[in-house]
């Protein structure tokens, strides 16, 4: 029996910022679908599925890229990379990760779980994407964003799937699935794609001259000297999209001071990324959790403040 710190290594369990990344943004949708706190049911459904998809997610990726990952320092001694666990034994642990996560969405309603697939079907297609994409970061943007009409459809999609009846699941039509989905969502969707393409840049930096040495695509080499700027306005680009949509909602002051924190902090990620060194970027990266724990303070703050005054 392999060593369950070789699974923990796996899922980047001592690496907590790669699911943070996904769930600030999701915690934000379930609030702004909600106009508040979502209740402790779908705050716990989102928060473990997040890690669970998550961890999953890095399974797939691993034995996606282990023949690629032998030849990048950062990543060659990862468990699959280096031999010290299977090809079968991470799909497995990732199929195990996924059907959790899937467990808990059955917990939701009956077009969230259908949302579900097409979400799984995007983590799928990413690791492959990297091959034949010239900026896969942006099918990652896709993948890392899906939590948020997910979010959106389990507060609005209608009764729990349990109590459906066949013709109830019949339907479940495409009108139904994107009636679930306000256009609020998908708006929210495509802004925090701009954030995925900017921390997933940084994080390509990191590694360009080993990718360019395999072939590997990543938008850090397809920007090529225009990364630092490319990185600069996908962040300007993310924040602008989500203040302009959430403008109508009247979020209150502590919205925009936390927008300009995460703006604060993108313009203190320039001057970790402009040498282009390795430890910059890869700080920058690392600390990307934070600009969208300061969008998410903003939104969840700015309801709780609506509510006492």
């Amino acid at each position: 029996m392999k060593s369950p710190r070789l699974y923990l290594q796996l899922i980047r369990w001592d690496r907590p910022a790669g699911w943070l990344l996904l769930l600030w943004p999701t915690l934000s949708a379930l609030w702004i679908a909600s106009r508040g706190f979502p209740g402790w049911h779908l705050l716990l459904v989102f928060t473990l599925g997040t890690i669970l998809m998550r961890s999953a997610g890095c399974c797939l990726n691993d034995v996606a890229d282990r023949e690629f990952d032998k030849h990048v320092k950062r990543t060659a001694q990862r468990p699959v990379t280096s031999g010290a666990l299977s090809v079968g034994a991470a799909l497995r642990f990732g199929a195990l990760l996924a059907l959790a996560a899937f467990a808990l969405v059955l917990t939701t309603n009956a077009v969230t779980v259908v949302w579900s697939f097409a979400a799984l079907a995007v983590a799928v297609v990413y690791p492959y994407a990297k091959r034949y994409v010239s900026m896969p970061q942006a099918v990652l943007g896709v993948a890392f964003s899906f939590g948020i009409p997910m979010a959106f459809s389990a507060v609005q999609g209608g009764p729990p799937w349990q109590v459906l009846s066949a013709a109830g699941w019949a339907d479940c039509s495409f009108a139904k699935l994107t009636a679930s989905v306000p256009p609020l969502a998908w708006v929210l969707l495509l802004g925090n794609l701009f954030w995925v393409l900017a921390y997933d840049t940084e994080y390509a930096m990191v590694d360009r001259d080993d990718d360019l040495k395999i072939g590997m695509k990543t938008s850090a080499i397809t920007l090529g000297r225009w990364d630092v700027a490319g990185v600069m306005a996908f962040y300007a680009i993310f924040l602008l999209i989500w203040v302009l949509a959430l403008m109508p909602y009247a979020l209150g002051a502590i919205f925009y001071i936390a927008i300009a924190v995460a703006a604060l902090q993108a313009l203190w990620h320039w001057t970790l990324i402009r040498h282009r060194t390795r430890d910059g970027c890869f700080k920058a990266f690392r600390l990307n959790h934070w600009v969208g724990c300061a969008v998410f303070v903003g939104v969840a703050g700015s309801y709780v403040f609506g509510a006492l005054g």
